[in-house]
């Protein structure tokens, strides 16, 4: 593909975005930044969300894990979809009671001004990590299949699409980004979708329903209990996956919470989860068919050595120019969505509840001049753990998000378990103890689980296993007596 062609796309896509966030964001006062004034629709809310779960992760990954693991990770998706269903019946009803911007203001209800902020802490960490490896897959993709042949350095690709989300994001906030994420999500599915009536429209590939079902690569289920795959294991797994990482996840929850009703949040997240299942399907029998595709021995592509590589390298090498464009589109569809609002929800993480920006009598334009500093200030950090990662080159993307997701939401998933089913409080000195001590135990266990548990290997079940330490460890090393306290005004 032309370099000039592929750069025009992307500053195509980008001045399209920057004039979404200037229309949105006209006349939207402050306080529009962090909540999108309340105004949202829940059906533009549950499309563009898709954008943001999946991300170029599942883009490329997903595919490309087809032929080592069949449809094993729709175990997981399983998971995914019963956790949302979870979030919406517990915690949105929650949220919206309490009146919540941000989701970690019940810590400071339930708990006091030190669980709150240890909460949120833990939660910039989280989404600063998970967001900057999803933006690292795409921009490696770019990178490798474009823009080394040019002589661009990684560093200079990383900052200048870095600086362009930070141009569209730095106004408009939470109003903008539920509808640029809304067309992302469009071009992305169109990516989807076009790939798969290529393929199975091609001449090779005529039979393509009967070489699926007799490929192996269509396996569902696991029954192995030693295994990390385990169906139980990765369906339980996905659930709290869900919980922790949407609901008690302020980038996810802020979309949600700029819906007017409690109702139609519920059903967003409803209908979102449904929709979600089903393109995980997609993404799935796109890699089969990839797969397919390249032993057909049509243009005679080769196997990529690495899995990721499978889907950019048929897209952007062999198949028709038009189909390349497409990927290339979606691709950078999956890249915004992974950084935009990330990078705002870690603003108003930030601002609202580390440094506390509406408990200082500032007026709107000392608070706007802070959290603009604060939004520059994690675009620097979002491009330092960029290069990281780059400089690191881990090659099993998912796994290892799935993994660091494991070890920095546990915490958030315990404090917020025990708020809501423990009666008392922990004694505040002790929750940052606790919640960092955690991981960092079960992260030893994870080592050496096949020795200590008789050949059991540990998956991404650390999440629940971090979450029942910092349970344990709030109880027994920082209980306080006493009734649990109810917080915020009765449901109207």
């Amino acid at each position: 593909m032309s370099p000039v062609l592929l750069l025009s796309i992307v500053f195509g896509y980008f001045l399209l975005l920057l004039g979404i966030a200037w229309y949105t964001s006209r006349g939207a006062g402050e306080h529009a930044f962090y909540s999108g004034e309340r105004k949202s629709l829940w059906y533009v809310v549950a499309f563009g969300m898709i954008g943001t779960s999946l991300s170029g992760v599942t883009f490329i990954s997903v595919p490309g894990m087809v032929q080592a693991k069949g449809w094993t990770y729709l175990q997981l998706v399983i998971g995914f979809a019963i956790g949302y269903w979870i979030v919406a019946g517990v915690l949105l009803p929650l949220y919206y009671r309490l009146q919540l911007t941000s989701i970690y203001g019940y810590l400071r209800e339930r708990f006091g001004m030190t669980s709150y902020r240890t909460g949120a802490a833990f939660f910039i960490l989280s989404r600063l990590a998970g967001a900057t490896i999803r933006i690292y897959v795409v921009l490696n993709v770019i990178q490798l299949f474009v823009l080394d042949a040019m002589g661009v350095p990684f560093e200079l690709t990383a900052f200048v699409v870095l600086l362009m989300i930070v141009l569209y994001t730095l106004k408009g906030g939470v109003k903008t980004i539920v509808w640029t994420d809304t067309l992302q999500t469009l071009f992305m599915l169109g990516a989807l979708i076009g790939t798969i009536v290529f393929i199975t429209n091609a001449a090779e590939m005529v039979e393509w329903r009967s070489f699926l079902s007799t490929s192996g690569m269509t396996g569902v289920i696991n029954t192995d209990w030693r295994s990390d795959g385990f169906f139980l294991k990765q369906i339980l797994a996905g659930i709290f996956i869900t919980i922790a990482m949407t609901g008690l996840d302020q980038e996810m929850m802020q979309k949600n919470l700029s819906v007017a009703t409690v109702g139609d949040a519920k059903k967003n997240m409803r209908v979102f989860s449904v929709v979600l299942l089903g393109v995980n399907v997609l993404f799935l029998l796109l890699g089969a068919l990839l797969y397919l595709f390249i032993y057909s021995g049509r243009f005679g592509a080769a196997l990529p050595m690495r899995p990721d590589d499978v889907f950019p390298t048929m897209a952007l090498n062999y198949f028709p120019t038009w189909l390349g464009l497409l990927f290339i589109i979606g691709l950078i569809s999956a890249l915004f969505p992974s950084a935009d609002g990330a990078l705002t929800a870690l603003t108003a993480s930030t601002c609202i509840d580390l440094i506390g920006i509406r408990d200082r009598g500032w007026d709107e334009a000392r608070q706007k001049q802070v959290r603009q500093r604060v939004h520059l200030g994690m675009a620097v950090l979002f491009l330092a753990f960029v290069l990281y990662f780059h400089w690191l080159a881990t090659p099993t993307v998912i796994k290892t998000l799935f993994d660091v997701a494991g070890f920095t939401y546990g915490p958030l998933l315990g404090l917020f378990a025990y708020g809501l089913f423990f009666k008392g409080k922990p004694t505040e000195r002790w929750v940052p103890v606790i919640c960092i001590a955690a991981p960092i135990f079960t992260y030893f266990i994870r080592m050496y689980s096949k020795e200590l548990l008789f050949g059991y290997q540990m998956g991404f079940e650390v999440l629940l296993v971090v979450a029942a330490i910092t349970m344990v460890g709030l109880a027994v090393l920082g209980s306080e007596p006493g009734d649990r306290k109810e917080v915020g005004p009765s449901p109207r």
